[in-house]
């Protein structure tokens, strides 16, 4: 009677095993979930340029400034900050973090390239032409990406929090809550200001989320998938990182951790290649 039992009773096990794990996935990438049933519009990429890219620079900052690429490069002893040229890929300039940093996201505002570093709690300002380190600043959390619009510093940790930051003084004037609905967006990585937008990698996706800075409400998404099947298949390559936008000629550029390209792409509507 009893092995009946369990018999019987086994279907409604698994059906619940079944719905635990579920659960569980959505809880630790709810960004999963939310990208499939989104109503925010979901954008396609077509590829318009592919340039050549270090394999060696774990990517984690990327800005476009006159005509060049400066690049955030993170690892414990690994870690740079570098100038490159964007059509070979040759390095024009760099400097080396010191072992104990971890180099994280980059921006550039005024003459001054911000820099930012993992679990450190610190920060770098250096001179733009020079690469001189003229000041060091500290913030609360993980240090992950950074960008401006110009007059302010906006910061990401990791989270779904958006740092606003003064650049003179670095405290937070305003924090961001990323979100679609009641649904809160995560893993935000890399940032990039487009067009009055904030854009973000998010972490192990292969997707950007386009973020009212105002608000914080997510106004679309990049599908970025279609890159890997441009990468040769034996590369040693880690997850997407990087935006920079060159707003003088609209072009925007993507790349990845150890990645052996810098894409060049244009947004067109999902539909639309």
């Amino acid at each position: 009677m009893n092995w009946v039992r369990i018999i019987l009773l086994l279907p409604v096990f698994f059906l619940y095993l079944e719905s635990a794990l579920a659960a569980d996935k959505v809880q630790e990438w709810p960004h999963y979930a939310l990208h499939k049933e989104t109503k925010a519009p979901i954008s396609a990429i077509k590829v318009i340029n592919i340039f050549p890219h270090d394999i060696d620079a774990f990517t984690q900052g990327l800005v476009y400034y006159k005509g060049y690429l400066y690049e955030s490069t993170g690892l414990h002893g690994k870690s740079t900050l570098r100038k490159v040229d964007i059509k070979t890929g040759k390095i024009i300039k760099i400097i080396k973090l010191a072992h104990e940093y971890f180099g994280e996201g980059i921006t550039i505002l005024g003459n001054n390239i911000y820099q930012l570093t993992w679990l450190n709690k610190t920060g770098f300002v250096y001179d733009l032409v020079e690469f001189k380190k003229v000041r060091t600043f500290s913030y609360q959390g993980e240090g992950w990406g950074i960008t401006t619009d110009g007059q302010y510093l906006f910061m990401s940790d990791g989270s779904s929090v958006i740092s606003c930051i003064d650049p003179m003084t670095f405290a937070v004037v305003r924090k961001i809550i990323v979100h679609e609905g009641q649904q809160q967006i995560g893993s935000l990585n890399e940032l990039e200001f487009i067009k009055g937008e904030i854009w973000a990698n998010i972490f192990r996706e292969d997707i950007i989320v386009r973020i009212s800075p105002a608000t914080g409400k997510v106004l679309g998404w990049v599908d970025l998938s279609l890159l890997y099947s441009l990468i040769p298949k034996n590369s040693r390559i880690d997850v997407l990182n990087g935006i920079a936008y060159d707003r003088n000629r609209d072009r925007i550029f993507v790349t990845g951790k150890l990645w052996p390209n810098i894409f060049e792409i244009k947004v067109v509507i999902k539909d639309q290649k």
